[in-house]
């Protein structure tokens, strides 16, 4: 089971970190993934990781912006955003698969989490 949390209001520049507790199992095995769907528009990608590894892969419009993260002790993954734009305003969903690598597509997992609001002001 996947819960993200951590999303709200932050002005453009400003920086704000979501998370993703993950239970029910072990995700050492796993690939996890960011994703986030702005209203009116398609889920799109935003970065994954490969939990035990720390492999990461990102989407352009992120890249130096964002970061992927994990933590064992915690179970938990996370999204640390800077520099953000008002673009980056979208429901942002976390993800998890047991197959693959550098997973981009939202068919590729299995599992998703709910989803948190991020708003990002102008």
């Amino acid at each position: 089971q996947l819960q993200a949390f951590g999303g709200g209001l932050v002005q453009a520049g400003g920086s704000l970190r979501v998370s993703c507790s993950a239970s029910g199992g072990t995700f050492s095995n796993y690939v996890m993934g960011w994703f986030r769907q702005a209203p009116g528009k398609e889920r799109e990608f935003v970065a994954t990781i490969r939990w035990s590894g720390g492999s990461t892969y990102y989407a352009g419009s992120v890249e130096g912006r964002f970061t992927i993260s994990t933590d064992n002790a915690k179970n938990t993954m996370y999204l640390q955003m800077n520099s953000l734009k008002p673009d980056d305003t979208a429901v942002y969903y976390c993800a998890a698969t047991r197959y693959g690598s550098r997973c981009t597509q939202p068919y590729e997992y299995a599992y998703w989490g709910q989803g948190t609001l991020v708003t990002v002001s102008s």
